[in-house]
Order: C-alpha cells, then sequence, then structure tokens
C-alpha cells in the first residue's frame, strides 16, 4: 500500500486537469476518504462506513476509468490489494499526501458527490444504492473525520471570502449545494452602515456611529473616553446632519432599499434552486446586528452566509460588522458552533465589474459628447491611519475596482478618462487623499466641462449619493466652470448585480464552519511598541482637546454625514 501511495504523489491530482469539475473534485476527494479509510484497522471502522468504503471504491474506480485517469484505479486496486494482505498498516505520514486536495467538511465531500453522480447516474447502475449507503455512512461520526491526514488549507483574510478557490472554481452551478439546503435551513445575513429613519433618529445614529471604536481609533488606554467623545461629537453635528437629512426628504432610504435587495436575492436564489431566509443587520442603527442574530437562532438556520453590502472591505465598514458579529456568535454556546461562512467584499467580481459598467455606459450616453466625459469616481474616505497604521485593504482594493472597472469600458470601445477621489472626510484628522470637493475645483480649472460622478463605494442610495453629491458637489462643480454633470444611479436592485450576489452566495455555501474554530479578523495590527506609544500620546491629547475646546468641535458641526 506504501509503494502505491507514493505512485499517487508522483503524478498531479485530476482535478488540476479538468478545471475543477465537481465530477473531479469528487473522485479525488473521494480517493482521499478511501485512503484514510484503508489505512485504518477494521475495529476502527463501523459497518456502515465499512460498506460505504467498498461501495466507494467500485464508484470511484469506475469514474477514473470514464475520466481516463488510470493511474486512479490503479492506484485504488493496489490498495485494495495490499489491504487485504496487511489490514493493520497504520496511517501513511501526511508527506505522503502532500499533493492531494483536502476536502474542508463531510457537507462539501457530499455536495461534490451529489453533483457528480448526478453526471453519471445515467450509466451507473449501482448510484442510487451508493448514495444510500453513503448517506448513512455520512451520519457516522467516524466519518466525519477529515478524510486526508493532512492539515486543512489555510484561509486567507485577503478580503475575497472565506471559501478556498477550490470551491469558488465551480460555483457557477447550483446543483453541488442544492442536495445539502435540501437538508439544511440556510440563512443569509445581509450587513450594512443603517441610517435614522426620522429626523428624531439622527443624534442617536450619531452617537452609536462614533462609539464604535472602529470608527474613531484610541489607544487602549483612553478607550473610556470613546462614550463622552461619541456624545460630544453627536450633539454638535446633529443639527448639521439634520438639515442634510430633511433635504433628502427627513430620513435615510437605506433600510427600505435593503429591504428590497434582501427580497430580490432571495428571489435569484430561489431560481438557482436555493431556499434562503434572509436576514439583516445594520451596525448603527434598527434593525442591529443583535436582532438579527436573535432571529436567526430562533429560526434554528444551520448554514449561515454573511454578505456585507460593501464592494471593498474596510476595518471601518465589513470590519467593524463582523466583528461585532463574530463577538455575538461566539457568546452564545449554540451559534458558536453555528456554520458561517463570510464573504469580505467582492468589488473584484465579474458580476459586480459588468454592472457598474453597463451604469456607466447608460448615463454617459445622456452627455451630447460621450467621449469627452470624465469619469469621475467618488468614493467614501477613510483616515490615514487606516491604512498606514492599520492596514486596512480598502485603498489598495478600491484601487484595483477602478483598474477592473475601466478595463471592462476599455473592452467595449469605451476609453474615457477617469479619476478617483474620496469624500465624506470628519474632523480635523487627515483623510485618503485626494478630497472629492478639491480634485472638482481642480478639474473646474484644468477647463473639464463635462464630468460624470460615479459613487463606486456604494451600493444603496442615502445620505452620501442623495445629498452630498447630488447636490453639494454638484453645485461645487457648477460653480467651478464645469458645465454639463451626471451621477450614475447606485445597483440597487440591478438584475446582474443581485444575480452575481446569489452566485456569490452559492459559492460560499460550502465552506461555512464554526466560528469557533474559524480566525478572527483583528483590528489591532499595530504591533510596534514604540508606534503604539506614539499614538497613545496623540490619542489621548486629541482625545482631551476635543472634549475641552468647543472651536474644534465646531469643526464636525459643518461637516456632513
Amino acid at each position: 500500500m506504501l509503494r502505491s501511495l507514493y505512485d499517487y504523489t508522483c503524478f498531479p491530482p485530476l482535478a488540476a486537469t479538468v478545471s475543477f469539475s465537481p465530477e473531479a473534485l469528487f473522485l479525488e476527494e473521494a480517493f482521499g476518504w478511501l485512503v484514510w479509510c484503508s489505512s485504518s484497522t477494521s475495529s476502527r471502522k463501523g459497518r456502515q462506513v465499512q460498506r460505504a468504503e467498498q461501495e466507494l471504491h467500485a464508484v470511484v474506480s469506475w469514474m477514473a476509468s470514464q475520466h481516463g485517469c488510470l493511474q486512479y484505479k490503479q492506484v485504488l486496486d493496489d490498495n485494495q490489494r495490499n489491504i487485504q494482505k496487511t489490514p493493520s498498516l497504520g496511517k501513511p505520514l501526511p508527506k505522503q499526501l502532500s499533493c492531494a486536495r483536502p476536502a474542508r467538511s463531510c457537507h462539501h465531500f457530499m455536495a461534490n458527490y451529489m453533483s457528480a453522480s448526478s453526471s453519471f447516474s445515467e450509466t451507473s447502475n449501482g448510484a442510487e444504492s451508493f448514495a444510500l449507503t453513503t448517506r448513512s455512512a455520512y451520519k457516522c461520526r467516524s466519518f466525519k473525520r477529515p478524510f486526508l491526514n493532512v492539515p486543512a488549507q489555510k484561509r486567507k483574510l485577503d478580503g475575497k471570502t472565506f471559501c478556498s478557490a477550490e470551491v469558488c472554481a465551480f460555483g457557477e452551478s447550483s446543483r453541488d449545494v442544492s442536495s445539502t439546503g435540501s437538508q439544511e435551513k440556510i440563512g443569509v445575513l445581509l450587513l450594512n452602515l443603517g441610517g435614522p429613519e426620522t429626523l428624531h433618529d439622527v443624534q442617536p445614529f450619531l452617537f452609536n456611529l462614533f462609539a464604535d471604536p472602529d470608527i474613531i481609533r484610541l489607544p487602549r488606554l483612553f478607550r473610556f473616553l470613546q462614550r463622552p467623545l461619541a456624545t460630544l461629537i453627536s450633539v454638535f453635528r446633529a443639527a448639521k446632519s439634520k438639515e442634510g437629512y430633511a433635504a433628502i426628504g427627513g430620513g435615510s432610504p437605506l433600510l427600505r432599499i435593503t429591504n428590497e435587495q434582501a427580497h430580490a436575492l432571495k428571489i435569484a436564489l430561489q431560481a438557482k434552486k436555493i431556499s434562503a431566509n434572509m436576514y439583516i443587520g445594520m451596525r448603527y442603527w434598527y434593525p442591529f446586528t443583535e436582532e438579527a442574530v436573535q432571529q436567526i437562532k430562533k429560526d434554528k438556520v444551520t448554514r449561515l452566509v454573511v454578505l456585507p453590502l460593501y464592494p471593498q472591505y474596510s476595518i471601518s465598514t465589513s470590519g467593524s460588522s463582523i466583528r461585532l458579529l463574530q463577538s455575538i456568535l461566539r457568546e452564545d454556546p449554540h451559534l458558536a458552533s453555528l456554520p458561517v461562512s463570510i464573504i469580505e467584499s467582492w468589488y473584484y467580481r465579474e458580476g459586480y465589474i459588468k454592472s457598474m459598467a453597463n451604469l456607466i455606459e447608460k448615463e454617459l450616453l445622456n452627455f451630447s459628447e460621450p467621449k469627452e466625459v470624465m469619469i469621475f469616481f467618488s468614493a467614501h474616505g477613510v483616515p490615514l491611519s487606516y491604512v498606514k497604521d492599520a492596514g486596512d485593504p480598502y485603498k489598495d482594493q478600491m484601487e484595483e475596482c477602478i483598474s477592473l472597472i475601466m478595463q471592462e469600458l476599455k473592452s467595449r470601445g469605451t476609453d474615457n478618462p477617469h479619476i478617483l477621489a474620496y469624500q465624506s472626510r470628519v474632523g480635523p484628522v487627515q483623510w485618503l487623499k485626494p478630497y472629492t470637493d478639491e480634485v472638482i475645483v481642480e478639474l473646474g480649472q484644468k477647463g473639464v466641462k463635462s464630468l460624470l460622478a460615479v459613487p463606486v463605494s456604494f451600493v444603496s442610495e442615502h445620505i452620501e449619493t442623495l445629498e452630498e453629491i447630488d447636490m453639494e458637489y454638484r453645485n461645487l462643480a457648477l460653480e467651478s466652470g464645469i458645465e454639463n454633470w451626471g451621477r450614475v444611479p447606485t445597483l440597487g436592485c440591478n438584475t446582474s448585480f443581485i444575480t452575481d450576489l446569489a452566485d456569490a452566495v452559492i459559492e460560499a455555501l460550502p465552506s461555512a464552519s464554526a466560528l469557533s474554530t474559524s480566525k478572527s479578523i483583528s483590528a489591532e495590527a499595530n504591533t510596534d511598541p514604540l508606534q503604539y506609544a506614539v499614538n497613545m500620546v496623540f490619542g489621548s491629547v486629541l482625545a482631551f482637546i476635543l472634549l475641552l475646546t468647543p472651536k474644534l468641535l465646531s469643526a464636525f458641526r459643518n461637516t456632513p454625514l
């Protein structure tokens, strides 16, 4: 058997030669499970597992032959003969299986099996019998061990998703998770910022916003100032913010739009044969994330996909919401074991990029000279310290997103000039540059006559688009000499956009795992003692100045949210 195992490591995995098809992934993972089973003594196996092993050996051998991968069949046959001679042989060393792809869970294995068996059911006489046998073994405790004696692939928090590349590679079809979806209760949690629904809600909303340590990052020694500081800022900024909300109808439309997106996403998932309950968790206003989690628990959801409605990841948006969610789930013994898959960001997805390009192309046609229009991407800003000191990937992801959108436009023959700027800065600290208002003035001075604003970091209309861009920046542009102004609407419930989000949810389902064993996202990235001391002193001085100096507080009063 050891000889055949070494033979296996001498040729590449089958899935590498067939573009990660579900059949190939099932075949490879089934092979790995057979190796694990064959390296265990008979006394360690239940009857169902032994029977499933025999059935699985026959099916995998047949599938290997159908794929033309004779090496697999030869290895399995050699293993079977050697196992009969040496039934007590111990487990192989991890390095002997280093090229095999580990299955992340028994759910993932079964999902690949169901998808693969549907392709071979017409010609496989034993498919139905094997399905029943494997489902029975799947419920056995001993079956839920790792299929391969190798550590699971480490997930990188690179802003894409917790699912690994192998899962996402064949996520176009929903059939690989539809079987598990019928046995489980799937939930999809949409995370968003939240917004005041009435003018009376503005001040408490601002307090919740600035009480978040991911929005105003104070040194740990002075975290006790967080709430007093939030109270002061919310009081001084409430009047200005109320004016902005009054200008757009007296409140934020964010919850209404998010509800519409949740409904559209539910329908898109149903069209792909995935039944899921939709939940909305707002960070700073109702319905809060805590409320959504309690409803998820009440509904007895067995698998959860978390989808922040922020295309790009930032520690102050997706990061803050995800950290809050993780802390809530871990505090509850029941929810701590709930399989959860978190899609950190999705700015790179083809559906999102093409949807944005479609909207831009459509708006360009409203100008008399479309080719002369400057495409002006305006993204929500973050403090510069988040990027430089805390390692926030927001700036890099935003620039990559703009590049992908412009590449898509160029492939369609649209090669307009473009520029990226950041809006909505708050307070006296330095934020990401260039600033939107300053760039608009500069473009007017340079003779730009036509400007198309693209709110690239927003997928829903709210005060930053309806008041800040449509009113303040538009007026500033006209005053600066720009004659033609246009603005791309947010994606909202755009059909191609919602369909792509549904695909993202389906791709993330197989990778769900309990948060108690998942790597948490740390907001404290600065480990340099000297830098931490400098930040602590600066933070303490800034906090006390803001507490004691009304003149600086007036700076917040004149800044829109």
